[in-house]
């Protein structure tokens, strides 16, 4: 398989190439050449598959023989090895909770396999690589966890300073070893800038071997078509696919389960629940793209005003708005509905949802008002523990804390103050 750039002008690379460049030259992302389409016989028996065969099957395509393939079953078998349970809410809505890795949140599956799959490719190599990472939250912890102790390589990522949650900001601070945190004076757009002008700044790339964790990297963004199938597999109904509703920040995500849909995933139609960080929302009313800067809400990983894969969407869609309407929908969702839909659900069906989750349930909810013969589920990306301080006045009940958080709940973050300045990034990178 080779992965092209979006902007065209970089040549083509190989899967191992394209990881460890993370972004292309020309400043595009790296795309596959050709979407696989899985058997229908694998679809129509997916029960009958193990969740580690699942992956398997789905990324060797996009691996080919870059990676041996015991070696790629083990770093497969390493990713998923924790729960994906679909889980009932009412009559219409099912959560998938893809909050039961180490830090809790979805970004566990693709920060796991991208850390293996490069601590595979830079096993010889006599130079150092720095991954360089921005956050908005829960990718930088799951970055940090993923590659703790992978050697020959060091992480920094870089998150909005006050705009993450306090277990976030734990997660990501407080590890040490390989791992180093930059407090950056802005939002994750002025985050995601300066790594991409890092990437782009030829003499910081001549001195350091630099590539990227975020879902901009095929290694990251690629394996979370798994829990897609997972999700399927567990689905009862085969005669009417899913609506699929994703909490959407960066598209990384979302555009990962059109992916699938591609590949042959059953699926009725997939929503892209925003908050108030609307631009896609309003792209779909009126066909009209305009990047903003970012605002805080209360969904913090969803802050993100110039979504970066929302470019690998209207790849997939060949730019074609039509098409992409006919598969895609979104709605963009206050603050003030998301505490409303927390403190509504948990009282009236007694299940929790973190801010995500809650703008992901409404959403699909003003969806099914007029689709009343579907069903579907939202992707509840992150464990409400980690937005307690959001969650709990709502409720007016305490978040049982799960054992992996109570351990770092008394360490002190580490981090590193700047300002959004990339001069100031470049300098720290080169000392």
């Amino acid at each position: 398989m080779q992965y092209y750039s979006l902007n065209h002008i970089s040549p083509k690379l190989s899967f191992k190439e394209a990881t460890i460049k993370g972004q292309a030259p020309d400043k595009g992302l790296y795309f596959p050449e050709s979407i696989p389409v899985l058997s229908k016989d694998f679809l129509a028996n997916i029960k009958e598959f193990s969740k580690e065969e699942i992956a398997f099957k789905v990324i060797q395509p996009y691996v080919g023989d870059e990676i041996p393939e015991t070696e790629l079953r083990r770093i497969v078998a390493e990713t998923v090895n924790f729960d994906f349970p679909l889980v009932k809410i009412n009559d219409q809505i099912s959560s998938l909770e893809l909050f039961h890795g180490p830090t809790l949140a979805f970004k566990d599956v693709g920060a796991r396999f991208m850390s293996r799959c490069l601590g595979h490719f830079v096993k010889n190599n006599d130079k150092q690589v720095t991954v360089l990472v921005a956050t908005s939250g829960d990718t930088g912890g799951a970055v940090a966890n993923g590659f703790y102790g992978v050697e020959g390589v060091n992480v920094v990522i870089l998150y909005p300073s006050g705009k993450v949650s306090s277990v976030q900001e734990l997660q990501l601070t407080t590890l040490g070893k390989n791992i180093s945190a930059l407090e950056v004076d802005g939002t994750f757009d002025d985050c995601q800038q300066m790594v991409k002008q890092a990437f782009a700044d030829m003499e910081l790339n001549k001195e350091l071997f630099l590539t990227s964790a975020n879902s901009i990297n095929v290694a990251r963004w690629l394996p979370q078509q798994f829990y897609y199938f997972f999700a399927y597999q567990q689905w009862a109904d085969k005669n009417h696919p899913p609506v699929f509703c994703v909490p959407s920040g960066n598209f990384g995500n979302i555009c990962a389960g059109l992916l699938a849909h591609r590949s042959g995933l059953p699926a009725v139609h997939f929503i892209a629940a925003c908050n108030a960080n609307n631009v896609v929302t309003n792209y779909l009313s009126d066909g009209h793209y305009e990047p903003k800067k970012a605002v805080a809400t209360l969904s913090n990983a969803m802050d993100v005003g110039s979504p970066s894969n929302f470019v690998r969407v209207l790849e997939l869609f060949n730019k074609e708005f039509i098409s992409m309407k006919n598969v895609l929908s979104s709605y963009s969702i206050t603050d003030a509905e998301t505490k409303n839909t927390i403190a509504d659900v948990y009282t009236k069906m007694n299940y929790l949802l973190d801010p995500h989750g809650a703008v992901g349930y409404l959403a699909l909810e003003k969806y099914l008002e007029t689709h009343s013969d579907q069903k579907g589920m939202i992707l509840e990306t992150a464990h409400p523990i980690k937005f307690y301080d959001v969650v709990e006045p709502i409720i007016k009940e305490k978040v049982p804390i799960p054992d992996s958080i109570k351990s770092i709940l008394e360490e002190k973050k580490q981090s590193v103050k700047m300002d959004a300045n990339f001069e100031d990034l470049k300098s720290y990178l080169k000392q």
